[in-house]
């Protein structure tokens, strides 16, 4: 199976754009690795299933040259109409740019693992670049607890941390992972265990606010009792800024910056900008690439400045 998409003539900009998403994300890599290519979408139940095997494959086969990309054709159907894709889901192995080997029916880890040794016996696969490597699994790490998967997340990252023991990105996920699950003292742990040369390390830094954060977090019955306190006394700052912090550690952001922007608006001054510095954490501890981050950062702005 020939890929034609390299040769971009009489393409439209959408399309245009389609194949350089596709040559960053997978031709590239595929120059020096074997890329495993999933073709999913949201609604497929087998991707579903099938995504927790590849995961786990394409991060056991890291050091050896191995990364997972995804695809999902419902947003880049240009790309799985060139690869002719009817079904889902479609794997391949892709090197060099090319499909060499098409992974459909490996739906076992022994099935998957016995052709990715037959193929990498074959390949000059460079496998000498384990830190461009572990970027899609970063990447994978990042969308498991994007969709509040804590476990899964961090058995992803726990895998990436044993690849690369000195990534900042994948022990400061590992945190938030186990954070994410409910897992404080293991969190507590991994950092405890931190090489001293990542303690500032921004993604630990963000995994460590992450944890402090959480180990606010207080039963049910304290903060239904801060919330009605802090509904009842709007103009205590000090109400609102207790139910906020305790919201969060509870998994509510939302309530939480709610309360935080109106504190803002209402007083920004109060205790030395106190309101501010809460929220400005909680963003850390949830990183400030995030899109929720992104949207309150917006709401804070015309506060501040509209």
């Amino acid at each position: 199976m020939e890929f034609p998409l390299l040769a971009s003539m009489g393409l439209n900009l959408e399309e245009q754009k389609a194949v350089d998403r596709f040559r960053k994300d997978v031709v590239e890599p595929s120059m020096h690795a074997l890329v495993i290519l999933d073709f999913w979408a949201e609604w497929c139940g087998p991707c579903k299933a099938l995504t927790p095997l590849l995961e786990k494959v394409a991060a056991d086969y890291a050091d050896k040259g191995v990364i997972l990309a995804k695809v999902n054709v419902d947003e880049e159907q240009f790309i799985a109409a060139q690869f002719q894709v009817r079904s889902i889901p479609t794997v391949y192995a892709m090197f060099q740019g090319q499909p060499v080997a098409d992974l459909t029916n490996a739906r076992s880890e022994s099935q998957l693992k016995a052709t990715l040794d037959q193929l990498l016996a074959q390949l000059p696969i460079n496998s000498g670049e384990p830190q461009q490597d572990i970027e899609p699994l970063l990447a994978m790490g990042e969308a498991a607890l994007a969709e509040g998967d804590g476990p899964r997340a961090a058995s992803i990252f726990s895998q990436i941390a044993e690849i690369a023991p000195e990534s900042g990105a994948a022990l400061g996920g590992q945190v938030r992972a186990l954070v994410l699950s409910g897992d404080l003292d293991t969190a507590e742990q991994v950092l405890a265990a931190l090489p001293e040369a990542l303690r500032g390390d921004s993604d630990v830094t963000r995994a460590l606010a992450a944890l402090e954060l959480a180990r606010n977090r207080p039963e049910d019955n304290e903060l239904a009792a801060l919330k009605a306190a802090a509904d009842a006394a709007p103009a205590d700052m000090a109400a609102q800024l207790a139910f906020a912090e305790a919201a969060f550690a509870a998994g509510d952001r939302d309530a939480a910056a709610t309360r935080l922007l109106a504190a803002i608006e209402a007083d920004r001054e109060w205790s030395d900008g106190a309101a501010k510095a809460k929220l400005l954490k909680m963003f850390e501890a949830v990183g400030l690439e995030d899109p929720w981050v992104a949207a309150m950062r917006r709401r804070l702005s015309l506060i501040l400045f509209g």
